[in-house]
């Protein structure tokens, strides 16, 4: 939808690709849905939900056995983005780093996109390249 020909909207790390392919392995799921909602100090938060079946509006991406659909509402903010998954002593979770991200706030938990004229114009810019 607001793709890039020959570029995929989102990119995993191994750290990710095994996370979400364990994950639906153990529970049986066509994969998780990622996607963003209003929310949150700064505006708007990322969701993630297991999928059981893919949704023809989707953005698909499979990458190493792992599978990603991307809610159409969230396709343009999430174009670029890469996901990884950290563990640490103290938690261990999914982690989105967004070139679409103007500002966060200090938790973490919420962000704010860059305005939706601007991200249409950097799609056509990359897409002339």
């Amino acid at each position: 939808m607001f793709g890039i020909p020959g570029k995929q909207a989102v990119t995993m790390t191994p750290a990710a690709t095994r996370q979400i392919t364990r994950l639906m392995e153990r529970d049986g799921r066509a994969g998780l849905r990622i996607g963003v909602k209003k929310g949150g100090c700064a505006g708007m938060e990322y969701t993630m939900e297991y999928a059981d079946e893919v949704d023809p509006m989707d953005e698909i991406v499979e990458q190493d056995g792992a599978r990603v659909m991307i809610a159409p509402m969230a396709q343009m903010f999430l174009f670029g983005t890469q996901i990884d998954y950290e563990t640490s002593l103290l938690e261990s979770g999914f982690k989105f780093r967004n070139p679409n991200v103007e500002d966060a706030c200090g938790c973490g938990e919420s962000i704010k996109f860059k305005d939706v004229e601007e991200l249409s114009a950097e799609r056509e810019s990359e897409a002339e390249k």
